[in-house]
């Protein structure tokens, strides 16, 4: 009796401690992909094998799972076809395609079989989405085998994935497998394929794809059989023979979310050896009118990748690959797909957001349906700066497009919180300047809070910290207050969480002899700390800091620095030397990186 009562003892301080730990410990799940697919390019369908393990480390015990099938999107009524036909400012790429598309042209992915660990499981497709129960549950810190058969066909080229593009590239094969939804902390994220990004487990895929001996494919992962498939891929020197009709192409891909390939009869394909180690391979059609900006952006992008490197972090892999085909640009595990008929410039630009999400989004992969701004915000951001140096732009504050963007969202009357689930908000373009323009003005806005040297600190801690992890909002400006010192909670509450704006203006300027005082107030809900700037007329001028006192903290070098000011004040006296000379102008925000939704009553010229 005495035993059984100390084992139980244990078992319980066992389970106390588990319980704690995971209360305060990141975990995240585990994914073992094995393919195989042969696929029939005169009908664009495709029949395969899956091999999955399953690691379950989480807390929990899980009683089913969900397989994401994103082809059946693009059948007429589905619920992306709903949606683009009933929002207001539908997607131009899409609209009402997928309505008018015949049995031929549809996308489909459906399991033929799926067994758990050796037995035979039920599963119900809904849409997008596989609800699959579970024989037996999967304990924390068990392992489970899931193994499938399953046939699709890939859609007409109209969202992403799809064949025979508006550029003539046969097959953009992104979000064409049965794919493991994730499970986290906040539990599953069955979401419905509507138009948005992805959330995804991280693992190991190896996948083998067999097609027509003519095309050549490009992609996520390392290719395994080069001698036997060429194209470029193959060992210096070597002649490569290619028996039969079909080629089978292997590849391996270790601690990735996602997997995507593309292929084409007409590809020209390019390696860039760099330095570092990093293969940059380049997949393209064989176009006159695009050769010459394919091969000039290829240094291009080497140089690109040395920017992110520097100022993110070392990219993890050892090749990247850019891609025609797709859309416009979408970013996939060590590769993104582009259009390629494109000016210079724009092909640069594209190259460069999308090379950037290999950082924020593939290293750092955060949830893109409920957060989309740290990703597309977060690399619209750093993407402007290695714009800037990359192509000699010269341009003061790259991130200005952004900032007005946002102001004209903030001003617009339909703007919603960036914690709105991205399928969710009531504009597309709505969606499009939260996600992207105020995801990149959160950044610059921060290194005005915090200086610029705080915030190129706290990125690449950032990065250090959470890379291959799912990192949240919260998580972020935690590593920005341990490198700042200054308490931020504050910023991503208003900013992240609200539609509360900042605007900011001079009330009143009284001047009596020696000394101006001037009545700032606080007009929108959104507090701030506060730069003014004071021209006097021979020339000279001086620099105020009013520190936010939500802040516990005052921004190094700012200038002159003032008593805090309380966010419930709605104003704050200044007081300020008039000069023998005179004062010339009062300016509130010289940096205009305080993100003020009406700058007219910013400054005050004085007579």
């Amino acid at each position: 009796m005495l035993k059984h009562t100390f084992t139980i003892i244990l078992l319980i301080a066992f389970t106390a401690v588990y319980g704690q730990k995971n209360n305060t410990s990141y975990w995240q799940q585990h994914v073992d992909y094995q393919m195989e697919v042969d696929f029939d390019d005169k009908n664009y369908q495709y029949t395969g094998t899956q091999k999955l393990v399953y690691t379950n480390n989480s807390p929990d015990t899980l009683h089913r799972v969900f397989y994401h099938m994103y082809f059946n999107a693009f059948q007429p009524n589905s619920e992306m076809d709903i949606r683009s036909r009933t929002i207001e400012d539908p997607d131009g790429r899409v609209k009402d395609r997928i309505f008018h598309l015949n049995e031929d042209e549809i996308g489909f992915m459906r399991a033929k079989s799926l067994s758990q660990d050796g037995e035979t499981l039920s599963h119900k497709l809904v849409g997008t989405v596989l609800e699959v129960d579970l024989n037996s549950p999967i304990l924390p810190g068990a392992s489970s085998t899931f193994e499938m058969e399953f046939h699709g066909q890939v859609p007409v080229q109209i969202r992403r994935s799809g064949r025979n593009n508006a550029e003539g590239v046969e097959l953009s094969m992104t979000q064409w497998f049965p794919k493991m939804a994730e499970y986290d902390f906040e539990g599953w994220h069955a979401d419905p394929y509507i138009a948005r990004e992805f959330h995804a487990v991280w693992g190991d895929f190896d996948v083998k794809i067999t097609i027509d001996k003519d095309f050549i494919l490009g992609g996520t992962g390392y290719i395994q059989n080069p001698n036997e498939v060429g194209y470029g891929y193959e060992d210096e020197g070597t002649k490569v023979k290619r028996r039969g009709k079909k080629l089978t192409w292997h590849f391996k891909a270790p601690n990735v979310h996602d997997f995507a390939w593309a292929a084409d009869k007409d590809y020209i394909h390019d390696k860039l050896e760099r330095e570092d180690g990093v293969t940059l391979h380049f997949l393209y059609k064989n176009n006159a009118e695009i050769l010459e900006n394919w091969k000039n952006l290829q240094p291009k992008t080497s140089e690109l990748m040395d920017f992110f490197n520097e100022h993110i972090g070392k990219y993890p892999y050892d090749q990247y690959s850019v891609i025609q085909g797709g859309d416009g640009g979408m970013e996939y595990a060590m590769s993104t797909l582009i259009t390629g008929e494109r000016q210079f410039g724009s092909l640069v630009g594209v190259t460069s957001h999308e090379l950037a999400h290999s950082w924020f989004q593939h290293v750092l992969a955060t949830d893109e349906a409920q957060h989309e701004w740290m990703d597309e915000g977060f690399t619209s951001y750093i993407s402007a700066y290695a714009m800037n140096e990359v192509m000699n732009q010269n341009r003061e504050k790259p991130t200005a497009g952004s900032y007005r963007s946002y102001l004209n969202l903030a001003n617009s009357g339909v703007e919603q919180p960036q914690t709105t689930q991205a399928d969710r908000y009531q504009f597309n373009a709505a969606y499009g300047a939260s996600a992207y323009s105020k995801g990149a003005v959160f950044l610059a806005q921060l290194g005005y809070l915090i200086g610029e040297d705080n915030l190129k600190t706290t990125l690449k801690r950032y990065f250090d910290e959470w890379k291959f992890k799912h990192p949240t909002p919260n998580d972020f400006i935690r590593v920005a207050e341990k490198v700042s010192g200054a308490e931020l909670s504050w910023y991503l509450n208003d900013w992240t969480r609200t539609t509360n704006v900042i605007d900011y203006g001079i009330k009143d300027v009284e001047t009596k002899g020696d000394t101006t005082l001037i009545t700032l107030e606080r007009i929108g809900l959104m507090p701030m700390p506060l730069e003014v700037e004071i021209s006097y007329k021979d020339g000279s001028s001086e620099l105020y800091y009013i520190p936010l006192r939500l802040m516990r903290w005052q921004k190094p070098d700012a200038g002159i620095v003032e008593s805090d000011w309380a966010w419930t004040y709605p104003t704050y006296k200044l007081e300020v030397p008039t000069k023998e000379a005179g004062i010339d102008k009062i300016e509130i925000d010289p940096s205009t990186y305080m993100a003020d939704v009406n700058r007219e009553n910013n400054t005050q010229v004085m007579q």
